[in-house]
């Protein structure tokens, strides 16, 4: 059983630290709502930067995550109630620790680790990068609603914290996409190859990713280095983001908000996946969807036509439905 490790640690500057840091038209349908913040910025967050932010603002943003924070703690010990056994898990990946920061990198660290790859080293490197990035800390939490909301297997916050993979691998990103863009290529790398080992979902740091993301069940999800996913989207497993194999520079897919993925899809190409669209399970996409609109099949077609497809009326991603097209799209029944 991992120890708690929320406890205070020497100078871990080598590991924690940034060694560069001198540093559409359809107005009936509503996407303010869903684009909350815009995407996780790649910006290393700087102590200065608190000169020109809104008081009241952080402080919202402090109380908001601490409630989640308590939410979980309150979860886990009632979970520790029904499971007495579960006690010095629960302890340890929970309630020993101070902030969700801490918990998160406490957890990945143990995740991640190795023989050669210490849970220590790992735990200060991720605490390192959390602590100073609140902004991945807000993504971290829209992901946990994302998944309570969207999932019906998930019963609380704590259960998508420890228990799914989607989320784990997702949030071992966010720090690999931290380092990546603080030119720590080779730390980011390693965190990519560890998170491919062990969730069986293969991001590249070089990706961008929003917030409020849902990887349902996850295995054998893949996103290009260049690939851009939005706010609040759902992908199922084994969906590919990736590239043609014909083209350099600027060759992954572009998801828009509010996109729901069906599982076994491939999108391949420097192409763009409009706010609000479906793409149905087992297709393959080559070409640009349209906002609202639905594309199937291998080689994916638009349900309604390519002049005229039909507008989805709900953001499918929050939804989860995977299946009204289907009507439309073929009458073919077993």
């Amino acid at each position: 059983m991992a120890a708690c490790i929320d406890t205070p640690r020497t100078d871990t500057s080598q590991l924690s630290r940034n060694p560069n840091r001198s540093q559409s038209d359809d107005h009936a349908y509503n996407y303010s709502k869903l684009c909350r913040p815009p995407l996780v910025s790649c910006t290393p967050f700087s102590r200065n930067h608190t000169k020109t932010i809104n008081k009241s603002a952080v402080a919202d943003d402090f109380d908001e995550q601490n409630s989640l924070w308590l939410t979980m703690k309150e979860e886990a010990r009632l979970d520790v109630e029904q499971e007495p056994i579960l006690s010095s898990y629960y302890f340890s990946s929970i309630l020993c620790h101070k902030s969700l920061e801490r918990a998160l990198a406490n957890l990945l660290s143990i995740k991640l680790s190795n023989s050669s790859l210490p849970s220590t080293t790992l735990f200060d490197l991720f605490a390192g990068v959390l602590e100073e990035s609140p902004e991945i800390i807000r993504a971290v939490e829209e992901d946990l609603k994302a998944v309570k909301e969207r999932d019906p297997a998930c019963v609380s916050y704590v259960h998508s914290f420890l228990n799914f993979k989607g989320f784990l691998a997702c949030q071992a990103h966010r720090v690999a996409h931290k380092l990546w863009s603080q030119r720590r290529q080779i730390l980011a790398l390693l965190i990519q190859n560890r998170a491919s080992e062990v969730f069986a979902v293969d991001i590249h740091p070089g990706a961008k990713i929003g917030q409020g993301i849902l990887f349902d069940h996850a295995t054998g999800v893949i996103v290009g280095e260049t690939a851009v996913i939005g706010n609040n989207v759902s992908i199922l497993h084994n969906v590919t983001l990736g590239g043609t194999g014909k083209a350099c520079g600027d060759r992954h897919p572009k998801i828009g908000n509010g996109v729901l993925i069906g599982a076994g899809t491939c999108i391949l190409g420097n192409i763009k996946i409009g706010d609000g669209a479906k793409i149905g399970a087992g297709s393959l996409v080559l070409h640009e969807v349209p906002p609202r609109t639905t594309a199937v099949g291998n080689p994916a077609r638009l349900i309604g036509g390519k002049k005229n497809p039909i507008k989805l009326d709900k953001i499918p991603s929050f939804t989860m439905d995977h299946t009204s097209h289907i009507s439309e799209w073929s009458d073919y029944v077993i």
